[in-house]
């Protein structure tokens, strides 16, 4: 029997996953730490983790995945990697680490990418990047040049936290065009790296890593991986993706009109289309998806809310006593008991970094309309899913602007989907039917390390095993209800941004 191993390199956790090929049936998962990674915060609006503490929990996982399930690991026939998208990791020639990575929730670079649309101008920014240079990855690496100086002078590759974590299987330093785009380090035009940006940054364009196919051979592990992974030497390493393009993958989310969501850490909507599209505010990103080709384009469009899981995962801690702490499953329970609209109370989620959806404003969370004789931790517990909700809604009105709209949404049964509270209330202010689906996205990097490997004679039979869970359809006997809750919302937002 053969089987393919998929990571996915959060900012919570790495989840390992191993499926067999035949089937697509999942054998064995692990999650590493138990707890969720710390992101560390040096300065306001910065956001920081060390990739070695990447490398160790991807070493945990592999062995706690194979300690779950007893497999040769010669039957483990290829990689597949899965990574938090818009990381800058920066190593030295000989493959040490520089400083910490600054992650995709970290603000520090707004500005220079603000300068820099201003310069170049709008026509070359959406004509060539699809996107304001913005706080993405090439923005980042601008403030290591302008702010860290000796640093940056040793910087023999930068790469995103996918990137780092191949090369320390391979020993390899490659990357993607899907990975580039999604850094604004790639020409949509000229099909390479964006020379007029890197010039006006004065990046050096050496510093790029080699572009390998998102399928295909990109490395083989090393004994020295091999062994702290407990895996045969020379797996090669076949696909690889930042989580969001990856996720819609792992959905099945491939062709125009198509439409993937997920709520961890951040919220996202990724659609697809197949013509370059842009938003000439940048509040929603256009990236080259994972299918990509010459003769059949594939763009993801993303909407991204930073504040989603996160907020949950805050109100957790914040609810705990004596550190004794509720379950997401009870916190769900208590959300449910409340009304519709959280009788008044409102939630603002933005408390992770600038907003990219509010044009790179970070208004922070906040609560607005708490009555202290009325409300409870139910009515917080509603709030927050609704917050988040909303926020994510508010964002589709602008995809809707760009003609992306909805009517069927796929999505992991996991993080706030797990809610039927969240579900409900995403399905009926879309108004889109929202489909649960049996996956995850180390699932979807097993299975796209499959189709690296050519081990699938189509795409299509890489999906094998792939089933909707659970539907979710708009209820318009409660419609008008989430929308006066919805329409409450806007008007706190709204208050907040003229402020």
């Amino acid at each position: 029997m053969d089987y393919f191993l998929g990571y996915d390199l959060g900012s919570s956790s790495i989840k390992v996953s191993l499926i067999e090929a035949a089937t697509g049936k999942t054998v064995s998962s692990f999650i590493s730490p138990a707890v969720e990674m710390e992101i560390s915060s040096p300065q306001n609006g910065w956001a920081e983790q060390d990739p070695e503490v990447w490398w160790l929990n991807a070493i945990l996982a592999t062995q706690g995945v194979l300690k779950g399930f007893k497999v040769d690991p010669h039957a483990i026939k290829a990689i597949g990697i899965a990574y938090q998208m818009h990381g800058l990791v920066l190593v030295d020639s000989n493959r040490n680490l520089l400083r910490p990575s600054i992650i995709w929730c970290d603000s520090r670079a707004v500005e220079i990418g603000q300068d820099a649309y201003r310069q170049l101008g709008e026509k070359y920014c959406m004509n060539r990047l699809l996107n304001s240079p913005g706080n993405f990855t090439a923005s980042k690496l601008k403030w290591v040049k302008e702010n860290e100086p000796s640093v940056y002078a040793r910087i023999h590759k930068m790469m995103l936290p996918g990137d780092y974590l191949a090369m320390r299987m391979t020993d390899h330093i490659n990357t993607t065009a899907s990975g580039l785009s999604e850094g604004m380090l790639w020409d949509y035009e000229s099909g390479n790296v964006p020379d007029e940006l890197l010039e006006y940054y004065g990046i050096d364009k050496s510093l790029i890593p080699e572009v390998v196919p998102t399928f295909a051979e990109q490395g083989k592990l090393t004994e020295k991986a091999a062994g702290f992974l407990g895996l045969k030497p020379g797996t090669p390493i076949t696909y690889r993706a930042g989580d969001q393009p990856n996720n819609a993958f792992s959905l099945k989310v491939l062709n125009p009109g198509e439409i993937a969501a997920t709520a961890g850490t951040s919220g996202v909507i990724y659609g697809i289309v197949d013509k370059p599209t842009a938003d000439v505010l940048s509040r929603v990103n256009t990236f080259i998806h994972v299918n990509d080709t010459a003769s059949d384009h594939r763009y993801g469009v993303l909407l991204c809310v930073n504040g989603t899981g996160i907020l949950n995962s805050w109100l957790r801690k914040t609810l705990s006593v004596n550190g004794n702490m509720l379950s997401y499953q009870e916190m769900n329970d208590l959300a449910e008991s409340a009304p519709i609209g959280s009788d008044g109370l409102s939630v603002l989620p933005f408390g992770n970094g600038a907003e990219r959806m509010l044009e790179n404003q970070n208004l922070n969370a906040s609560f607005q309309g708490l009555n202290l004789n009325r409300h409870t931790n139910a009515h917080l517990c509603r709030a927050v899913q609704e917050g988040i909700v909303f926020s994510i809604a508010y964002g589709f009105e602008i995809l809707n602007s760009i003609k992306i709209k909805a009517k069927t949404i796929r999505a992991g049964q996991a993080n706030m989907f797990l809610s039927d509270v969240f579900c409900e209330t995403f399905c009926n202010i879309t108004g889109a039917t929202i489909e649960l689906v049996n996956t995850d996205g180390a699932q979807g990097a097993a299975r796209g390390a499959g189709v690296g490997l050519g081990y699938f004679k189509t795409v299509e039979e890489a999906f094998d095993g792939l089933a909707v869970l659970k539907k979710y359809v708009p209820d318009p006997a409660k419609k008008d209800e989430y929308f006066k809750a919805y329409e409450n919302w806007k008007k706190v937002l709204n208050k907040q941004l003229l402020n």
